[in-house]
């Protein structure tokens, strides 16, 4: 009996999940001139994908201290474009949900007489799982920060050394990058904003494109391509080259890192035949040996 009733409560919860999501996606595409008032405008600033100030408020999140944060940093690094104040929310609300959850689970088992049975033990080791990597957050940020540098480097590399194949070209740098925007798939899309928006103001441009890599890399390939947008001359193209090599020496270590971690999980792996041969060989003739001391005992 109590078996069914966990099953229409998760049933229930994933209806109103999915209620929810259907709402919004149905305010979502309502025109914006009869929709100016509606509860969803006021809670948040969906043309801002931010939080409005009521709903930080409600939930005690402080703005400027989020975007003062660590987590801000490791936020931007990650190339993500929802704002890092709209991710806390979230994470607020689903780190609460966890614990509201946990907590009911536990006192229905303490106050309800119910057996452990495995798919309660199952259950509450998910929502464990689900807290603990909440919490753990800035570690996998950092690690995506991370894998994304390692791939926006190699992108720049190969960007660099076409801008040098470049090098003795007339073509004006707006033309020069245009043509090496095949050698791009995660900065494609930056870059074409940048292209689009050179000839407003290429130094608005480049500020928001540097801003949109955020990653070290990044930030010296921007100042090389403003300084060659200014003085178009060889000495900024040797600079190129001498960044160039930087990119080279980034990548070796990345490839370093990644067949370090390959060998420790290589070496994880191996000994996993080494506990089975354990387990089936030697383990029965400790069972053994113990029993034969237990009798002469």
């Amino acid at each position: 009996m109590f078996e069914f009733q966990w099953i229409n409560w998760i049933l229930f919860v994933a209806q109103i999940i999915f209620g929810a999501i259907c709402i919004g996606a149905l305010l979502q595409s309502i025109p914006s001139s009869s929709r100016s008032h509606t509860i969803e405008r006021k809670l948040w600033g969906w043309h801002k994908r931010e939080p409005s100030p009521k709903l930080l408020r409600i939930v005690r999140i402080d703005e400027q201290l989020v975007k003062q944060s660590k987590r801000a940093i490791l936020w931007a690094g990650c190339g993500i474009d929802y704002s890092i104040v709209a991710y806390m929310l979230l994470r607020k609300v689903v780190l609460w949900t966890g614990y509201a959850s946990m907590t009911i689970f536990l006192l229905s088992m303490q106050f309800i007489p119910l057996h452990w049975t495995t798919n309660r033990v199952v259950i509450l080791f998910i929502l464990l799982g689900i807290i603990v990597a909440i919490h753990l957050d800035e570690y996998w940020l950092k690690g995506y920060r991370q894998l994304r540098a390692n791939s926006i480097t190699k992108e720049i590399y190969a960007i660099s050394g076409q801008l040098l194949y470049f090098a003795d070209s007339k073509l004006h740098i707006h033309t020069k990058l245009r043509k090496c925007l095949p050698y791009s798939r995660l900065l494609r899309k930056d870059m074409e904003i940048l292209l689009a928006d050179w000839y407003h103001d290429p130094i608005i441009a480049l500020q928001r494109f540097k801003r949109a890599i955020g990653t070290e890399e990044g930030i010296s390939f921007v100042d090389t391509i403003d300084a060659l947008r200014q003085h178009n001359n060889e000495d900024f193209y040797t600079l190129l080259r001498t960044r160039l090599l930087d990119y080279k020496d980034t990548i070796e270590l990345a490839k370093e890192g990644r067949k370090e971690t390959a060998s420790y999980v290589l070496f994880v792996i191996a000994g996993i035949p080494i506990l089975y041969t354990f387990q089936v060989f030697i383990y029965p003739w400790v069972q053994e040996v113990n029993k034969l001391l237990s009798l002469m005992n």
